[in-house]
């Protein structure tokens, strides 16, 4: 049994690695087989698809960002400072070489239909922090929560995007990620 979990965790690894860095439509069964020294029988034992593996690499970059969320949010005490501790922290990883973009982006992209259950899984999560930036915007007093939480979305994925094009380069747009979310957060809120 413990043999099986190792072997599943790592193709599940390798296929979120070449997923990431790859992207999806680029990464077949075959690739991610061969790099994980697991053959392919066993890979469709754990993983019947590779749509399986997909919304499995999308399920957990989804806890995975909450959590780095939290991590980046908790030592600040006010919704404005939470905020702005998101924005320092994406600043900070989406110029790092490690940063491919965000997952949720890139599937949407690679799948555009709307009915794919990864394109789904992109939007509901797209929509999820969308509401938890209404909720931190209307408790920072902003007097337009909705239009602020927009333009702090599409800041975020700006910057994912940027991260997609220019790479860790300090000529990405992204290295000046966190002061348009503070001008955003002003505008809206006020100083604090």
């Amino acid at each position: 049994m413990k043999k099986a979990t190792q072997r599943k965790d790592v193709l599940f690894e390798t296929a979120a690695r070449l997923f990431y860095q790859h992207g999806y439509r680029a990464t077949g069964v075959d690739t991610i087989a061969a790099e994980s020294g697991i053959g392919k029988m066993t890979l469709y034992r754990h993983y019947p698809s590779k749509d399986d593996l997909i919304v499995a690499y999308l399920r957990e970059s989804d806890r995975v960002f909450w959590e780095q969320f939290e991590v980046a949010t908790q030592g600040a005490v006010t919704p404005h400072a939470k905020l702005l501790g998101f924005f320092a922290a994406l600043q900070a990883y989406v110029l790092t070489p490690e940063c491919h973009g965000c997952p949720f982006l890139n599937v949407a992209s690679e799948y555009p239909e709307h009915d794919y259950t990864g394109h789904q899984i992109a939007r509901q999560h797209k929509a999820a922090v969308r509401a938890r930036f209404v909720r931190l915007a209307e408790e920072a007093g902003a007097r337009q929560p909705d239009a602020l939480a927009d333009a702090l979305v599409l800041l975020m994925d700006g910057a994912y995007m940027a991260a997609r094009v220019f790479g860790a380069s300090p000529e990405s747009p992204a290295a000046h990620l966190a002061e348009a979310a503070r001008l955003a957060i002003v505008a809206h809120c006020g100083e604090q």
